[in-house]
């Protein structure tokens, strides 16, 4: 395939990477012509698309259907405060314009699903998963084995995190790391757990810089290793991989051949289930979920219910209902029933309903019959009931 020639402006704008010996202006040429597919522009996406843009790819894909809020600044590096309310994907568009206008940036507002990776995916030589949540790793994952793409993975959370690239040379792929996704809900999400703002930035990095090397050819990738980073140690960790000969998608004899339901293989809730408010106990949970609209209401109507808040007291110092009974960690509810009363209705919160939900069965386990979650948590409360309180 013939490389696409540079022009004097790009001579200028890549100059530092023209002398280096294993860049030069054929390296610079395989940058031009070669194309990325970014799946995500969050944490990791901003970062990993600024960098890939400045380095001259010359062609971009965007994948992201969210808008900008507020609260993705601390991190999300390639939005603006200009930006909050409207589209990632545009957002990021234009950042890269400004940055590079040599660079051609497609853009997909629309989720990744199992109808339309194939199709998104095809035409890029890289595939770069920043995504945050199971169902799209492993979309992603399957997507690049069954077209023969390159994967090149990372994750954070809190003050850690993982990089690596799979399906690269005959190496191994996520599945062969992760046979099998945690149950849901065991691993918070960055919404609930937290992330320091840096950290992103350090691992969209990590996953440009790989990005860089395959296309050039140079280097030794992150193939057949995972790379695990600690901010707090400052320290950096490497796990050997081996490709899975069992593996059930890119090993000897492979069971799943297409695309599947992904949520469906994670337990999560489809995109179009959402959440699940309702006004009766739901029989196989033992307990109610209810929209913070439908609790409003109930307040309103004279319900009177034992209030338990199931977030850390450094999230209630952020933010916190004033008719709150008690505060107690989801994790540490079973040790605290004794100051949960069982004669009164009751109603469990915390910041959007997951840990709630996890909290309310283990009232349900203990013998407390009447408990609602309130779905949506305080967040959705400052935002649909109460405006005057902050969200975090």
């Amino acid at each position: 395939m013939s490389l696409p020639e540079l022009n004097k402006e790009e001579i200028g704008r890549y100059s530092r990477h023209l002398i280096l010996p294993n860049v030069g202006m054929e390296g610079q040429r395989k940058l031009k012509a070669a194309s990325v597919l970014c799946v995500g522009t969050g944490g990791l996406g901003s970062p990993l698309a600024l960098y890939l843009a400045a380095a001259g790819v010359g062609r971009l894909g965007l994948v992201d259907f969210d808008v900008v809020d507020a609260s993705n600044l601390q991190r999300q590096i390639i939005h603006g405060t200009s930006w909050v309310g409207k589209s990632k994907v545009e957002s990021a568009k234009a950042r890269i314009a400004d940055l590079n206008p040599n660079v051609q940036v497609d853009t997909y507002e629309e989720p990744l699903t199992s109808e339309n990776a194939l199709r998104i995916v095809e035409p890029y030589d890289v595939i770069v998963d920043g995504t945050d949540n199971f169902p799209t790793r492993y979309l992603v994952n399957d997507a690049c084995v069954l077209l023969g793409k390159p994967n090149v993975y990372g994750s954070i959370f809190r003050f850690e995190g993982q990089a690596s690239v799979f399906n690269h040379e005959g190496g191994p792929c996520y599945r062969c790391l992760y046979e099998e996704p945690p149950p849901p809900g065991l691993v918070p999400s960055c919404a609930e757990g937290g992330v320091l703002g840096i950290l992103p930035g350090i691992i969209g990095v990590i996953q440009a810089t790989e990005i860089v090397k395959i296309i050039l050819g140079i280097g030794d990738t992150l193939s057949g290793r995972l790379m695990l980073y600690d901010a707090l140690g400052m320290s950096f960790r490497q796990l050997k991989l081996r490709k899975n000969p069992g593996c059930v998608i890119c090993g000897d004899n492979p069971t799943v051949t297409e695309l599947i339901d992904y949520n469906q293989f994670c337990g999560v809730p489809s995109m179009d289930e959402g959440a699940r408010p309702t006004d009766v106990t739901d029989e196989t949970e033992g307990f109610a979920r209810q929209s913070v609209t439908q609790i409003k209401a109930r307040l309103d109507e004279g319900w009177a219910p034992f209030v338990l808040d199931v977030r850390k007291p450094h999230e209630a110092d952020i933010v916190k209902l004033d008719f709150a009974d008690l505060l107690v960690p989801h994790e540490d509810v079973a040790a605290h029933l004794s100051e949960i009363p069982r004669d009164r209705d009751i109603l469990v919160h915390c910041k959007m309903g997951g840990r709630s939900a996890k909290a309310s069965k283990v009232l349900v386990e203990a013998g407390y019959r009447s408990v609602t979650n309130m779905e949506g948590g305080i967040t959705g409360w400052a935002q649909e009931i109460d405006t005057g309180l902050p969200t975090y």
